[in-house]
């Protein structure tokens, strides 16, 4: 029963994320019609203000990961099992395309139409890795310091960043960037771009997981005053 807990908050979680990005995109194409600066700056706002919602929302169930390269960063780490981050996956991605799915019809589009937006570039792939290093770093520098109830904010604040300083407009997420295939609309990704995407994210996560070890080793929990041995 608990498990089915964690999997439908991941699935509403992720569903909202998907509304919450697709659906602030095609608003802001058609407030600030060819104004790109513009259009950027309202998607990364709501997407950022609403990561912050979501994450209060299911963090208490599920842990509020809504990406798949969290929930593995996580079970590497020890602080969820694996049976459980494999399991999280599918309610991931399907919450994905679901809330794509919804904001497409709260604006009157086709419930799917795949996008065609080529974002498949060497920049992008780098951006992608850098912004999938920045926000799992983000997330488990806190949680291994005993700050987790910052996460919220924390994550909102650097992805709304990251929307500005990387080329790729920071997806730093499988779940998203498969569900953002499905809306021919401004925050969409076209399905020959998604592949590159995927493994840059998977490369960022793997990276990510590297530079915690070295400077997060225990968690501050099992840590005397919050310290490593090296400062003891």
């Amino acid at each position: 029963m608990l498990l089915r807990r964690r999997l439908l908050a991941e699935f509403l979680g992720s569903a909202f994320l998907g509304a919450v990005v697709v659906g602030s995109g095609i608003a802001a194409q058609r407030l600030s019609p060819g104004d790109i600066g513009l259009e950027l700056f309202e998607n990364a706002a709501a997407t950022a203000a609403g990561l912050f919602t979501i994450i209060l929302m299911f963090g208490a169930v599920s842990g509020g990961h809504f990406n798949p390269i969290v929930s593995f960063v996580d079970a590497a780490l020890g602080g969820l099992s694996w049976r459980v981050a494999v399991a999280y996956l599918p309610a991931q991605v399907s919450g994905c395309v679901g809330g794509a799915v919804l904001a497409n019809l709260m604006f009157s589009e086709a419930a799917v139409t795949l996008s065609a937006r080529n974002r498949a570039s060497s920049a992008h792939f780098l951006a992608e890795v850098m912004a999938t290093v920045g926000l799992v770093l983000v997330i488990f520098a806190l949680a291994r310091t005993g700050r987790s109830q910052s996460a919220p904010a924390a994550v909102g604040a650097y992805i709304g960043a990251a929307y500005f300083f990387t080329s790729s407009t920071s997806f730093a997420n499988p779940a998203i960037t498969v569900g953002r295939m499905f809306s021919a609309t401004f925050a969409g990704i076209a399905p020959s771009s998604a592949p590159s995407f995927i493994v840059a994210q998977v490369v960022g996560g793997v990276l990510a997981l590297a530079v915690l070890r070295a400077l997060y080793p225990v968690p501050s929990t099992q840590q005397p005053n919050g310290r490593s041995p090296d400062e003891r």
